[in-house]
Order: C-alpha cells, then sequence, then structure tokens
C-alpha cells in the first residue's frame, strides 16, 4: 500500500531532481536516449521554438528498451522527431551509447567530428533524471553550458502517464543514490542534498521502493 508519507516523499525526490532551468537557446540540443518517447518530443518542441538549430539522438538499447525500440532509442527518436515536422539535416544520431556518460561523451565526440561549434547544450531528459544528466554533463564536459529540460509535468501526471506509482518511487530512489555515489566514483560532479530530501529519500528506502538501487552501495 503506497501512504499519504511515501507519496509526499517522492514528491520531495521529484522535485529535488529537476533542475528547474528555464529553457533558453543553446548551440545544441541532445536527447538522452530511454524507454520514453516523451524525451523526442520535448527536443522536437524545443526546436521548432528557436531554442537549438541541430539535435543530437543519442542511445543505443538496453533490457527495457530492445523490444519496444529495436532499431536503437536514437533512432526512433530520430523517426518521432520526423513525425513532429524536425527536417532529417536538423538532426544528427548518435546509436552506441549504452549510459548517461556515455550519452555525453559520445554526441560530444559527434559534434566535434561535424565540426559544431558548441557554447552550450540543451540537454533534454526524462524529469526525474534532470540533476543526474546535468551532473554528469558538467563533469565531463565542463567548459560548456548545461540548460536542463524534460516535460513539465507534475509526479502524478508522470505517474498517471506511466500507470505504475511504486515504479515511478523505486526509480527516483534509484536516481537519488546515484547522485550520492556517483560522484565519489568520479561520475558526476558532488551536490548538495537538502535535509528535507535526504530523509525522505531514507524514509522511501525503509518503506521498500529499493528495486532500481546499486547493489552493494
Amino acid at each position: 500500500m503506497i501512504t499519504s508519507q511515501n507519496w509526499a516523499d517522492a514528491k520531495q525526490l521529484w522535485d529535488f531532481q529537476q533542475m528547474h532551468h528555464e529553457p533558453r537557446p543553446c548551440s545544441v540540443a541532445i536527447g538522452l536516449g530511454s524507454h520514453d518517447l516523451g524525451v523526442a518530443e520535448v527536443t522536437a518542441d524545443l526546436y521548432h521554438r528557436g531554442m537549438a538549430p541541430l539535435i543530437v539522438f543519442t542511445g543505443a538499447t538496453s533490457r527495457t528498451t530492445r523490444e519496444r525500440m529495436p532499431r536503437g532509442e536514437a533512432e526512433h527518436y530520430r523517426e518521432r522527431a520526423l513525425e513532429l515536422g524536425v527536417p532529417d539535416s536538423a538532426i544528427l544520431v548518435e546509436p552506441q551509447a549504452r549510459n548517461t556518460g556515455e550519452n555525453i561523451r559520445f554526441s560530444r565526440s559527434l559534434l566535434a567530428g561535424q565540426g559544431v561549434p558548441v557554447e552550450s547544450v540543451l540537454l533534454v531528459t526524462k524529469p526525474y533524471e534532470e540533476r543526474r544528466s546535468y551532473a554528469t554533463a558538467r563533469k565531463l564536459w565542463p567548459e560548456v553550458e548545461i540548460v536542463s529540460a524534460s516535460a513539465p509535468m507534475t509526479l502524478a501526471e508522470y505517474v498517471d502517464a506511466i500507470q505504475d506509482p511504486r515504479l515511478v518511487f523505486d526509480m527516483l530512489v534509484g536516481a537519488q543514490q546515484r547522485l550520492l555515489v556517483y560522484p565519489q566514483q568520479g561520475f558526476l560532479i558532488h551536490q548538495e542534498v537538502p535535509p528535507a530530501v535526504s530523509v525522505a529519500y531514507e524514509r522511501l528506502c525503509a518503506a521498500g521502493y529499493t528495486s532500481r538501487l546499486l547493489v552493494g552501495q
């Protein structure tokens, strides 16, 4: 049973995981591959709003996307963006990345190989992965400005879309754990975590929302 305290704690993590950046024009938009085609849709919308002249979609497949996206996450994202009216000439595809670090490193290499000057990146992710993606990009690409973006949704709206609140809570807990663990491993920049967020995270762990936690941490 999901309690009102579980919901309140999940909302604490949800709000913290988002960077609350205002989208602004950048050199390029990078859509990070996942199971969620909404990332491609947000990236396409930002392109049409003049926020970036060029898009990179990055991502191979994973156990959660292999069946739904057999041609690879980046390619399925590209196809969705084309359906939404983005010209093919404005899209680059990076089909090899299998984690967020590779998303950033491989996209950076692709853009350099194409001779694209990059001063700022509009980094488009799922809502609950904004902060981790931002921290990864700041670690691996420190010389560029990173602006985070995702679908403008509340936690309740996202749960309604996924139709599985336990899974969403598990993913929020997993994302929060990685913010704590990965800086020590050199994957992310360190970010201060407010005490209320730490308490909410610990309570959700104690309540059993642990399926996305890293083993042995």
